[in-house]
């Protein structure tokens, strides 16, 4: 398989096989993954977790561009120990939870706190040990997902799993508490009259009491609606696909998608969070091409798949973002969700590949 389509992985580094018991053992007991994972984790908390994601996507796009040649520094880089979204944007995430549990992050933002991942943390040694543990918990996680071939998006799922244990661990709701304001965890017009949380429902964060809190605060104010939703997971599927026809990567739509996030860390207004759509189309293109069918269907199969990540997004921020505390990524949580369909349809035969999910590849 050529490397720029393989699978976002350092699982085949330093001798390492997938689905094996021995390669998880040999990775745990590593101490440079572990010291990378830790300096990832401690990375993301420092910068942000949104930034660090940026990060992330301008490396994959340079892995991209740059073929094999580059494939070390761009994609397995941009998805490993040290920059992979399960390391640094992960650990970033813990940190702000951690800070806004103990009053020390008072960012402005509009919702709690700790859902604030684009304020960066800076350099206190503990928020940082905070990062670093959870950017080895990411490792370890996912390094097991990979090795034992679990048919998902082993960085995805290890994004969302860490997100739901540091609310655990800090003492926050682990689903979220829905306002009496809501008529259930999928009613969004809380928000769009502006209803504020009744006393006692909610913790404040050390900033703003929870009766200062929107009774419902969706995760992209501006594009929650369901017609968005699936308008831009069309285009940005297609989008995606038609970069994977031109350089035989699921991965550079993906790339594109977060380094855009710079304009949204930046303050830009009505920037599309695009990730979950982009990558699941891309990769749903490449399994699909090769099967005998026309590349117009192909094309709109990966379209269908940009429409199904933006969904399956936007249905996981309803229920554990929109009535929660910390950041729960819905990005990651799509992304875990598409692609073990796409790994199950290739298993069942109707796909001939899941190009690079472990487990159905």
């Amino acid at each position: 398989m050529n490397s720029v389509v393989s699978a976002p992985v350092i699982a085949q580094a330093g001798g390492w096989s997938a689905g094996s018991i021995d390669a998880v053992l040999e990775i745990l007991l590593d101490p440079t993954i572990w010291l990378g994972a830790a300096a990832g984790g401690a990375f993301g908390a420092a910068l942000g977790a949104l930034p660090a994601f940026i990060f992330t996507g301008f490396l994959v796009i340079a892995g991209v561009w740059g073929g094999e040649a580059a494939q070390g520094v761009g994609v397995d880089v941009g998805f490993g120990p040290v920059f992979g979204p399960h390391i640094s944007f992960a650990g970033g995430a813990a940190a702000a939870a951690y800070a806004a549990k103990n009053g020390d992050m008072e960012s402005g933002f509009d919702y709690h706190n700790a859902k604030d991942i684009g304020f960066a943390l800076g350099s206190r040694p503990d928020i940082l040990a905070v990062g670093a543990a959870f950017g080895v918990f990411g490792i370890v996680l996912e390094q097991t997902l990979r090795n034992l071939a679990i048919p998902t998006d082993p960085i995805a799922f290890t994004v969302v799993a860490s997100a739901l244990v540091h609310r655990l661990v800090f003492g926050y709701s682990v689903i979220g508490v829905v306002s009496s304001k809501a008529n259930g965890y999928f009613d969004m017009g809380p928000f769009e009259r502006g209803e504020m949380r009744d006393d006692g429902e909610v913790p404040g964060d050390g900033e703003k009491n929870g009766t200062d809190r929107l009774a419902v605060e969706p995760w992209l104010p501006n594009m929650y609606q369901w017609s968005h939703v699936v308008a831009i997971g069309l285009f940005a599927g297609l989008a995606a696909a038609y970069a994977a026809i031109q350089t035989g990567s699921p991965f550079l739509g993906f790339g594109i998608s977060a380094a855009t996030l710079l304009f949204l860390n930046l303050g830009v207004d009505r920037i599309p969070v695009t990730h979950h759509m982009t990558l699941p189309a891309a990769t749903a293109y490449l399994a699909t091409a090769g099967t005998g069918y026309a590349p117009i269907v192909a094309l709109l199969i990966a379209g269908l798949f940009g429409v199904l990540g933006a969904v399956v997004g936007e249905a996981f921020q309803r229920v554990f973002y929109a009535h929660g505390d910390t950041h729960v990524d819905p990005p990651a949580a799509s992304i875990a969700i598409t692609h073990s369909f796409i790994a199950l349809l290739s298993i069942v035969g109707i796909l001939g590949s899941a190009v690079w999910v472990p487990g159905a590849v």
